[in-house]
């Protein structure tokens, strides 16, 4: 297992992967979409599993087929990445990496700089870098927020409620005590920071999006999306594609255009270049 307290500097996922996901998402066939990209279904499975291929695909074909916006999937596919952001702004925002078994999960510890109250967001795999960067930082942990409960997400969970048994959990998971449970228009106050929930489900049936607000000196709102939308990429709709790209619409890309995006995983992006780069949309 390795740490990292630094933004991933790589996309979660590659062009195969994007290819990939939205095969599954349309129901196209791997046989039919190496057709319309002039492949052999091996050259095919090749793109998807590493992200390249001996030679160009007919991006435009298969984009048309499989519901994703050809401009932007040639954009990846030259190289894009989203425009690294100046994270100065949001002064007491963390982002935490731990992996196991080659996974990378982000979860992210946010606090008020006054009254040193603070809120991790998702777990990742193990506690201790966040517990970590809460001792460091000589904060109060207030509150757990979980995006959705698959196991990179809240692996570390136990431990963190062992070291500080009195934090408050959130989550809209429908096994979770009633008191736990995120509500519509439920605000939290932390400090002068304020949390709010939007539901995004589709990656997961208790997906959910926390909307931080009122950072000083103006910063723009700060989105913890779990794995609802990625740098260039989406999460895998377990639930439901239709609803998760549907939910993305709705409850990320109505958010002002500045908006932080911190996903579950792969680096930071905005509600403005997603916008314009994510070849789902």
């Amino acid at each position: 297992m390795c740490l990292a307290n630094v933004a991933n500097v790589t996309l979660e996922d590659h062009l195969g992967d994007v290819i990939r996901k939205a095969r599954a998402m349309s129901g196209v066939s791997s046989e039919v979409a190496a057709q319309a990209s002039g492949l052999t279904t091996a050259e095919l499975a090749a793109l998807e599993a590493s992200g390249s291929v001996s030679k160009r695909p007919d991006l435009a074909a298969l984009a048309g087929l499989i519901g994703l916006s050809a401009p932007k999937l040639e954009e990846l596919a030259n190289g894009w990445l989203p425009v690294k952001v100046d994270l100065g702004q949001w002064r007491e925002l963390r982002q935490i990496s731990t992996t196991r078994g080659g996974n990378t999960v982000n979860c992210y510890l946010v606090w008020d700089e006054v009254s040193r109250e603070a809120a991790v967001f998702d777990t990742g795999w193990v506690a201790q870098p966040v517990l970590n960067l809460i001792e460091e930082n000589q904060l109060q942990l207030r509150h757990l927020f979980l995006t959705h409960t698959h196991e990179d997400h809240i692996a570390g969970l136990g431990g963190i409620r062992e070291k500080v048994p009195k934090v408050r959990l959130h989550s809209s998971s429908r096994s979770a005590p009633v008191e736990q449970r995120n509500r519509a228009n439920d605000f939290i106050h932390l400090g002068s920071l304020r949390i709010t929930n939007r539901d995004t489900p589709g990656h997961a049936e208790d997906g959910v999006t926390y909307v931080i607000g009122n950072w000083s000196e103006d910063a723009p709102h700060a989105a913890i999306v779990g794995d609802a939308i990625f740098a260039g990429s989406i999460g895998r709709g377990f639930q439901s594609w239709d609803l998760a790209k549907q939910k993305i619409r709705e409850q990320i890309f109505s958010l002002p255009a500045e908006t932080l995006i911190c996903p579950g995983h792969g680096p930071f992006t905005t509600v403005t270049q997603e916008k314009a780069h994510n070849p789902f949309f």
